[in-house]
């Protein structure tokens, strides 16, 4: 790792990711209502609805051939932050021109795309960069500024967007601009290169296609712990995932939502909810099992869709519902960030990342279509809801096994 005596402005490192999420948030507040605005103001069709939904994780599946080729070559890490931070914000300039659903479609998978694709370079930023004992804290501050800026933008935007027709389309450019700048601070990132440079060779492109695929399976085959930590992430996120394409529809025509209120709810209670507990989130990090932690986090995540059960009767219930939920994604984000560097150890960290980063696309090819599946033959929103939970707990569980066979613990404050 490369060594400086304080994370002072010159060495940036931790500056840039502070100051790149700073910009990043007003884009992240809209962003989360993109679902809404396909259903209630472009009046996209159910299966357009799920498709945005499925889009996000199913970009993940493409993210790691942007960062396939960044693994191994250091000094490609600052050019790859760059440009992925410029091109993931570029199609959401166009939005008051465009009013095809599928556009907006395409953008959110792009966007998604990017984003994950560049996880692992960041991650592998602040392995080389930040000692070891800060690493999940900077992590933990960053995802606090995402949401504790997100829920402070209702205060902003709120009456704008309940008042204005459509002035999303206005709104979006300027938080995308916004989110550009976030190039800057990262240009500064000073990244030493390494004693000894592999010489590099040219792959040919099946096996430039495949590589992502078959290095992920060799490190599962490898590594039993790591593949059974996966299994478990896994089935709490289907619990997530599967209930997500009904919630548009649920907020506009059963709760009757505006967009205020899903802001307030989606944005600016998760939020608060997030940023109360992500220290204690990293507490817990620094002193437990990663099996335990996951565990909790899946149990968190089972009361969420039960939240939202009750909710049909009393649509104040939304708002609780919405706090507990930034609670468990607090140790969500942090465990799925940081697994890579905790089961790498001393191991280049990316491959690891990127296990995680398939792992989401592989979930939203399935359970985004089967929830509307279950809802479209039962009709019943509770049934899917119940689904979910019921992935949540059996995640659960199965962290909780594992964990006793598996005892990583992290020592790291």
């Amino acid at each position: 790792m490369d060594k400086s005596p304080t994370l002072s402005i010159k060495d940036s490192t931790v500056v840039a990711y502070v100051i790149s999420r700073i910009l990043s948030f007003p884009f992240w507040g809209l962003f989360y209502l993109l679902p809404v605005i396909l259903h209630k103001d472009l009046h996209a069709t159910p299966f357009q609805v799920a498709t945005l939904v499925a889009i996000k994780p199913v970009a993940s599946l493409f993210s790691p051939y942007w960062s396939q080729r960044v693994h191994a070559m250091r000094e490609r890490l600052i050019s790859n932050l760059i440009l992925g931070n410029i091109l993931k914000f570029s199609p959401f300039l166009f939005f008051p021109f465009i009013s095809n659903p599928w556009f907006y479609i395409f953008a959110v998978g792009f966007h998604m795309f990017l984003c994950r694709g560049t996880i692992p370079a960041w991650m592998e930023v602040l392995k080389l960069k930040v000692p070891r004992e800060s690493r999940s804290k900077i992590c933990a501050i960053g995802s606090i500024i995402d949401y504790l800026g997100v829920a402070l933008l209702p205060l902003f935007v709120g009456g704008i967007l309940d008042n204005i027709t459509e002035s999303w389309r206005i709104l979006f450019p300027i938080a995308a601009l916004f989110g550009m700048l976030s190039a800057w601070p990262i240009k500064k990132i000073k990244i030493s290169p390494p004693d000894q440079k592999e010489s590099p060779t040219v792959e040919r492109k099946i096996i430039h296609l495949i590589n992502p695929w078959k290095s992920s399976w060799q490190l599962l085959k490898k590594r039993l712990d790591f593949a059974k930590f996966q299994w478990g992430f896994f089935l709490g996120g289907a619990g997530l995932m599967i209930l997500q394409p009904v919630l548009p529809v649920y907020f506009n025509n059963v709760l009757h939502l505006s967009y205020s209120d899903v802001l307030t709810a989606v944005a600016a209670l998760k939020g608060i909810g997030f940023a109360l507990s992500s220290p204690l989130w990293v507490k817990f990090f620094n002193r437990s099992r990663i099996f335990v932690l996951c565990s909790v986090v899946t149990l968190a995540a089972a009361i969420f869709p039960l939240l939202l059960i009750f909710a049909h009767s009393s649509s104040s219930i939304i708002y609780i519902a919405y706090i507990a939920y930034g609670v468990m994604q607090g140790g969500s984000e942090l465990s799925w960030k940081m697994s890579g560097p905790v089961f790498s150890k001393e191991e280049d960290s990316a491959p690891y990342s990127s296990v995680n980063i398939l792992a989401v696309g592989i979930r939203g090819v399935i359970f985004p279509y089967l929830g509307s599946f279950l809802f479209l033959k039962s009709g019943s929103p509770t049934f899917v809801l119940l689904c979910g939970m019921a992935l949540c707990l059996f995640a659960t569980a199965f962290l909780s096994f594992n964990g006793r066979k598996y005892p990583i613990r992290l020592y790291t404050s």
